[in-house]
């Protein structure tokens, strides 16, 4: 691919664990990065990885949740690196709790972040893939979309982003755009670090118990997600499209 034909890819949530090794792979992959996420600052790593590996990347704070800041940021992106027709929506939160115990901001702050952001994000990059009459979407789910105790917010959205993913499969397709999801078990992240601590388990520990459940006999890493997607997001995936696979080891029940 020549520089002219480079394609532009937006990661989000890609300062730390799924989202910097999916930035990290794509920008292998020969596309120019845009690295995404709350905190611009803590892109700065991602960005030095792809960057002294002779790739092209780029560091953008922003707020998904918030309309105005995702337009911003996408305008951002498409004049400093070219129209984004890569969308990767990863940015995530965790406000674990059971549902008793669970407060009106912990369900709309996960929401708010999950849906709406993936919803904003795809909203404000499909004109640049409609233009380009390419176009791949990506949307991070869960195997907790199939229902995990103490997750409530969480695996709603990470179930709604399922459907949503399916509908901007039907409604984009005749512009030569993909949505696909990946579904990831138990990944080794800052996120699933936090579970193990909410539970009350030493991180390896909670590991190794994790392991014996996997027919693979091992926990995932980040690199495992991004291979998936980097599978999605390519050039030779134009007729896969509203399809969720699920990165666990194995088959769930």
């Amino acid at each position: 691919m020549s520089t002219t034909e480079q394609r532009v890819a937006i990661v989000t949530g890609a300062a730390r664990g799924i989202g910097a090794a999916t930035a990290v792979r794509l920008a292998a992959e020969g596309r120019a990065v845009a690295v995404l996420d709350l905190d611009e600052a803590a892109c700065k790593d991602t960005v030095e990885k792809i960057t002294a590996a002779g790739g092209k990347a780029i560091a953008v704070g922003c707020d998904v949740s918030d309309a105005e800041q995702v337009d911003a940021a996408v305008a951002r992106v498409a004049s400093e690196l070219g129209a984004p027709t890569v969308l990767v929506n990863n940015a995530g939160v965790l406000r674990d709790n059971l549902l008793f115990k669970m407060s009106e901001i912990d369900w709309d702050t996960v929401m708010n972040v999950h849906l709406r952001g993936a919803f904003l994000m795809s909203r404000a990059c499909q004109k640049h893939m409609v233009d380009a009459k390419f176009g791949r979407i990506v949307n991070l789910s869960s195997s907790s979309a199939l229902g995990n105790r103490g997750q409530a917010n969480y695996s709603a959205a990470k179930a709604g982003l399922q459907g949503f993913t399916k509908t901007l499969a039907i409604e984009l397709g005749k512009f030569g755009v993909t949505a696909n999801a990946v579904a990831p078990g138990f990944i080794v992240t800052d996120m699933t670090a936090a579970t193990a601590e909410r539970v009350g388990m030493g991180f390896e520990e909670f590991q190794a118990a994790a392991a014996t459940q996997i027919p693979v006999q091992r926990v995932g890493r980040p690199e495992d997600i991004a291979n998936a997607i980097a599978f999605f997001t390519g050039e030779a995936a134009g007729f896969v499209s509203g399809q969720v696979m699920y990165v666990a080891g194995g088959p769930l029940n």
